[in-house]
């Protein structure tokens, strides 16, 4: 991490700043289908309506980094829910200055005030670096995972 780097401030995402995410998520895949503003509004009001958040890093008002946590209820470990990571991204212009870590480090402490028992995360990366990221930011590989896909993967990605 940067020694100069600012730090981010860390916030929900709100309707606001739909456009912005959309940038952002075009970064994780530019082959991504741009959908109507219809379709983002009813696509955000789903996730309003349910144990979502959109965690933000903002510098400067601009948007650098961004995950998303879902908080799952649990029939098992005596009712307490788990969360789940999912659309890690962070800015190209923005990236290895801490920016990723501080959003996913205030996504895990929202998992913890929830009542969360764990909090999970997959990644199709196989890039050293990127595994190294997740590792230093707490996450262990203590798992196997598995999927079955409706849609086919980003190139370049097991994702």
């Amino acid at each position: 991490m940067s020694l100069d780097t600012a730090s981010p401030r860390i916030a929900l995402a709100r309707w606001e700043h739909m456009p912005e995410l959309v940038a952002l998520y075009k970064q994780l895949d530019p082959a991504e289908p741009d959908l109507s503003m219809d379709a983002y509004r009813a696509a955000w009001a789903r996730i309003a309506e349910q144990d979502i958040r959109v965690v933000c890093a903002f510098v400067d008002a601009v948007l650098v980094s961004t995950c998303t946590l879902v908080v799952v209820a649990n029939l098992t470990k005596g009712g307490t829910p788990y969360g789940f990571i999912e659309n890690v991204v962070t800015h190209a212009d923005h990236r290895k200055k801490g920016y990723g870590r501080a959003v996913l480090k205030a996504a895990v402490a929202m998992a913890w005030e929830q009542g969360c028992y764990k909090v999970m995360l997959l990644t199709g990366s196989k890039s050293p670096a990127t595994l190294a990221f997740y590792s230093g930011v707490g996450f262990a590989q203590t798992k196997t995972g598995f999927q079955i896909r409706h849609l086919p993967p980003r190139p370049n990605s097991d994702d």
